[in-house]
């Protein structure tokens, strides 16, 4: 999107290089949750500090070590926060505009962090940032929810503010988020521990002028957690830990006594599923109830497989629970892709979006170059759609009977405003639906 310069820019630039990249508890406290710049600014051509090869670390990882989850704050067998509560004083007033338009809208991605350069998460941030310019005011986004892999390769905080900060200082919204594998991975001789700076950056106790955001605006998130529901008009999300393991995702102990790992995730799935049933059936939520996790249950082809384990453990507290997620959003392979599963008589998309900054990668094709869909991968499960070639990101709309889930390419341009991909799920009847 086009930009105005600002004048105070380069001074703003020379103080974030002298913070960014500091690892220090040090932070200032903000009155009030803050988000975008008070004026928008030009994309930046480089970054503050250079990312040089993590070739020589990724030598240094143990590959099946896999890293206890981070105690929430509070008792909560559920920790919740609310959208009302991250945009401060003013939340309740604007989550009450939001019911009262009937709908809201959020985007969603995952995999942003880029290690080349600042260009590919400019690209899909100014396009995020240009469906603020709506005419109708129930068409503005909410918030943007991250999918993980915030901070490439290590989650370090020296990379927090090019990756970060810097990339989204024009995004007008909070942006809540669940951690992906690169931000808790760790390697022999790490001096930081594993989720250090995700941890101070999106857990914050209240909100914080982080180090990392050198002189940029935007405070900290205030999430009680690495898992947590995140509550808001007309959906509900809730987001767990897939762990630090290339693959597969690791969200429980999976019967293994000895495990780092605890099944306290499994409790949160289960409290937060059946709290969604019984309110929907109360009638005091309509919407969508979605679970967010970083490794996705399925994928069809390319370098990341999916996590039929964890896969096993959703169902098993969808099961539980007696209630099942309208959606299930991953990031971690890096493209776009579509799945619906059939459960009983409810078809449930399970969508990839790992394509939001950091790199495309391509799909395994067949001998003829090509991948056909719609395909059967199973009796219960269809691919449906996919993009392999393009940054993106998906906009989401949500009211009271349906959930409609869009895919933007970036590289359509911030104008352009006709998704590639589209999948409406009817709430009532839990079956997809041409709208």
């Amino acid at each position: 999107m086009a930009r105005s310069p600002r004048s105070s820019k380069t001074s703003k630039t020379k103080a974030a290089s002298s913070r960014a990249g500091r690892s220090t508890s040090q932070s200032s406290t903000a009155d009030q949750p803050l988000f975008g710049q008070p004026q928008p600014s030009p994309d930046p051509t480089q970054f503050v500090v250079p990312h040089p090869s993590d070739n020589s670390k990724y030598a240094e990882v143990n590959k099946r070590l896999l890293q206890p989850f981070p105690t929430p704050r509070g008792a909560e067998v559920e920790p919740v926060l609310s959208l009302a509560d991250a945009l401060g004083d003013g939340g309740a007033a604007q989550t009450g505009s939001i019911a009262a338009a009937g709908q809201i809208v959020f985007h969603c991605v995952g995999d942003t962090g880029s290690v080349r350069g600042p260009a590919s998460q400019s690209l899909v941030a100014d396009k995020m940032v240009a469906d603020f310019n709506e005419a109708d005011p129930a068409s503005v986004p909410a918030f943007f929810y991250h999918l993980g892999d915030v901070v490439y390769s290590f989650g370090e905080a020296r990379y927090y503010y090019d990756q970060f900060y810097e990339p989204y200082r024009n995004y007008p919204a909070p942006i809540f988020a669940i951690p992906g594998n690169h931000d808790g991975l760790v390697f022999n001789g790490d001096r930081d521990q594993t989720l250090e700076a995700y941890l101070r950056n999106f857990c914050a106790i209240q909100p914080l002028h982080t180090p990392e955001a050198g002189a940029l605006m935007r405070t900290a998130m205030t999430a009680p957690g690495v898992y947590y529901t995140m509550e808001a008009p007309f959906v509900r999300i809730l987001g767990v830990y897939s762990n630090v393991l290339e693959d597969p995702g690791v969200i429980s102990s999976e019967g293994d006594p000895s495990s780092p790992v605890s099944d306290v995730q499994l409790q949160f799935l289960t409290a937060g599923l059946k709290r969604a049933k019984a309110d929907l059936a109360a009638g005091t939520f309509t919407g969508a109830v979605m679970i967010a996790v970083h490794h996705p249950p399925f994928t069809y082809g390319g370098p990341h497989s999916g996590s039929p384990r964890m896969l096993a453990d959703l169902d098993h507290v969808a099961k539980a629970a007696g209630f099942w997620p309208h959606a299930v959003l991953s990031g971690h392979a890096h493209n776009y892709q579509r799945f619906t599963r059939t459960v009983g008589n409810m078809q449930i998309p399970y969508i990839v979006v790992g394509n939001g900054g950091h790199d495309v990668t391509r799909l395994g094709y067949d001998r003829w170059g090509a991948i056909r869909t719609p395909s059967q991968v199973t009796p219960t499960l269809k691919f449906e759609n996919y993009d392999d070639r393009h940054y993106g990101y998906l906009r989401i709309t949500v009211n009271a009977k349906l959930l409609r889930i869009e895919f933007h390419p970036a590289e359509d341009g911030s104008t352009e405003k006709t998704p590639d991909d589209r999948v409406v799920v009817d709430l009532s009847t839990r079956r997809l639906v041409a709208v």
